[in-house]
């Protein structure tokens, strides 16, 4: 996932950024070329310097929570949500202006070649985001990463801890 981001970035970087929109899918998805300083929806862009700190806290979790995990369902969501973090990490790491200060290169955009009606994204955000929808459906569904199914008798037994309140 790293990877397949990561080039992608270069490539968008070293063709779209000196050149025209690419459109695809008949004006569907247009590849363009973006970078953003800050969160999701350019939030916080003044404060490059804490997405790294807080992408190295989330990868250094999602390391742990994987290796724990015997459900291939939940290896999935966790799996994609790490490659997706590592991608943007690396951007915030080693792109321009700086270390630790890197904007992260975006590439697609919805039914506009400039950005007019969806925020643009880049590979690394779609594993992101598909990764957290799948880990909430899993855990909505009673799935959990030992490779157990919460029964509905389990969900309706209060806890000893919920007895004692």
């Amino acid at each position: 996932m790293i990877a397949i981001d990561q080039i992608v970035k270069e490539w968008t970087t070293s063709t779209i950024a000196h050149g025209e929109p690419l459109k695809l899918f008949g004006g569907l998805i247009y590849v363009i070329y973006a970078r953003n300083s800050g969160a999701a929806f350019s939030m916080l862009e003044d404060h490059t310097w804490i997405f790294p700190i807080i992408a190295i806290g989330v990868v250094g979790w999602l390391i742990w929570m994987i290796k724990g995990t015997v459900s291939v369902a939940w290896a999935v969501a966790l799996g994609l949500v790490l490659g997706g973090a590592a991608g943007n990490l690396t951007d915030r790491i080693f792109r321009a202006p700086a270390p630790f200060h890197g904007h992260v290169v975006d590439m697609f955009s919805f039914l506009d070649d400039h950005a007019g009606h969806f925020p643009v994204f880049n590979i690394a955000d779609s594993a992101l985001t598909v990764g957290v929808v799948l880990a909430v459906l899993l855990e909505f569904t009673g799935r959990r990463r030992d490779g157990t199914r919460v029964s509905k008798e389990q969900e309706a037994t209060p806890t000893a801890k919920e007895e004692h309140a």
